[in-house]
């Protein structure tokens, strides 16, 4: 660092502890007067001087601050509790202490922001149920920390990883008339008093009335409107907040998360894999490189996996991925022998069980499993000519178990109308859907990949609800 980046830094009043700790040229630093600002991790107090370790959230590591008995406001800064919001002036020196290389010689220190011992974060061990319970809170500790800076790495990741391959980042409809899977589990957007709406002549709710004069939904994907966007730049990738009104209480599922999806034109399934397979990749390769403290911390914390998770990380990162069909998928779990709650014969969907021991236990690592049965995969998909099966992918991990869906979509508009028929939909409010394959119609393809199931993938975290800073999940909407 620079002298002109420190005078960079301090037009902001301030220096991160990151920019202290990180500095390629130390010796800049070494006697400069600098400010630094954050919250008290830990005190350590005598009646001469004092150790004050502050974190200001820009880096999994925190700055000692050594604070002199001098200083006019001593007593207060040396009795200040954990969480006390500081900002100490002073200089910069070589620690003397092991395992650290700088430190902040304080010659001046400011209060901005006290706690008093009702303060829920204290040193002592605190579960991650009872931080989801203040998660107003929560990123102030080292888990969330590591957690969010780590996410933060991921989104900027996906818009590189995209952006270098040449595709347009779209930003499609959170309010939308379709369901875009056929499941039907939507949260329903309305400016009717609920109390009282308007009824029709049958008594039913009359939503030509409503803003819309429609029934409104909020989206399940953004693909549908990805693909028309895809029919006119060739790549592109949505990234945004999507809505599920499961009633599902598990360690996968939430209300409101996050999908990367990317589509693509003039393309089938092998390059849809590919590009599957090539981003998962980038996301490890990059969360290796630019935050692996992060991933270390939270891989050793209490009940992590250890070292372990790191090796497999790497070894994913390098290594192919192995690529089966459904078909051979039920064969390998039928010879098995292993003994799983829920049946696998041909025509069943997978559960997680089955898809966490094809990737952890059969072939050790990820797996791309294709061309499932039509009869479980949504409308939009390319029929295979065996009539019996489509050009779907799922990209399965361990830990996780499915990580990325995938297909080939149908671009055969008599094929697309049938199917949709077949599944007694909603012809007339997919009309623009159709469309696309009336005008200039391509083979296409695509995924979508869960933003947090990534996160929890590569954080080792067993819980979407310690991936999402505010967690909606049934019967739970604070914050």
């Amino acid at each position: 660092m620079s002298e002109f980046d420190i005078k960079k830094e301090m037009k902001l009043g301030r220096i991160t502890v990151k920019k202290i700790l990180k500095a390629e040229n130390t010796s800049v630093l070494l006697g400069q007067e600098l400010t630094v600002k954050g919250w008290a991790r830990s005190v350590r107090a005598s009646k001469k001087f004092s150790f004050v370790v502050i974190n200001d959230g820009s880096c999994q590591d925190s700055l000692q601050v050594v604070v002199d008995a001098t200083l006019n406001n001593y007593d207060k800064v040396s009795s200040a509790l954990m969480g006390t919001a500081l900002s100490f002036k002073g200089k910069i020196v070589q620690s003397q202490g092991k395992g650290q290389g700088l430190e902040m010689q304080a010659t001046a220190c400011e209060v901005i922001g006290t706690v008093d011992d009702t303060y829920p974060l204290q040193k002592k061990a605190t579960s991650l149920e009872f931080l989801r319970e203040n998660a107003h809170l929560r990123m102030r500790t080292n888990t969330f920390g590591a957690v969010f800076r780590l996410r933060h790495g991921l989104s900027f990741a996906t818009h590189q990883f995209f952006s270098d391959l040449g595709f347009f980042n779209v930003h499609t409809p959170i309010i939308s008339g379709s369901d875009a899977e056929g499941a039907g589990q939507m949260f329903a957007v309305t400016t009717f008093d609920l109390s009282k709406p308007i009824l029709d002549a049958k008594g039913k709710v009359d939503f030509s009335k409503d803003f819309f004069a429609r029934p409104a939904l909020l989206t399940v994907s953004g693909q549908l409107q990805g693909e028309c966007s895809a029919m006119g730049l060739g790549s592109i990738y949505t990234f945004g907040p999507t809505f599920r009104a499961e009633n599902s209480n598990t360690a996968r599922h939430a209300c409101e998360f996050w999908m990367v999806e990317p589509e693509v034109a003039f393309a089938d399934l092998e390059e849809v894999a590919l590009l599957a397979s090539d981003y998962v990749r980038y996301l490890i390769t990059y969360s290796l490189t630019h935050y692996k403290k992060e991933i270390e911390f939270l891989a050793m914390r209490e009940g992590g996996p250890g070292e372990i998770h790191i090796k497999n990380l790497e070894q994913i990162a390098n290594a192919p991925f192995a690529k089966i069909s459904y078909t051979e998928a039920i064969e390998i779990l039928n010879k098995s022998g292993h003994k799983f709650e829920f049946p696998h014969s041909w025509g069943n969907e997978l559960q997680t069980e089955h898809e966490k021991y094809l990737a952890e236990i059969h072939f050790k690592g990820p797996v791309i499993v294709t061309d499932y049965p039509k009869h479980f995969k949504a409308f939009y998909m390319k029929q295979n000519s065996d009539g019996k099966t489509v050009r779907a992918m799922d990209l399965l991990v361990p830990g996780i178990g499915e990580l990325i869906g995938g297909s080939q979509r149908e671009h055969d508009y008599e094929k697309l109308l049938s199917r949709i028929r077949e599944l007694n939909m909603h012809e007339e409010s997919l009309w623009w859907y159709l469309d696309l394959r009336k005008y200039g119609s391509v083979p296409h393809g695509g995924f979508g990949l869960g933003f947090e199931r990534a996160l929890m993938f590569i954080s080792s975290m067993n819980n979407i609800r310690d991936v999402l800073p505010f967690p909606r999940t049934p019967r739970s909407l604070d914050f």
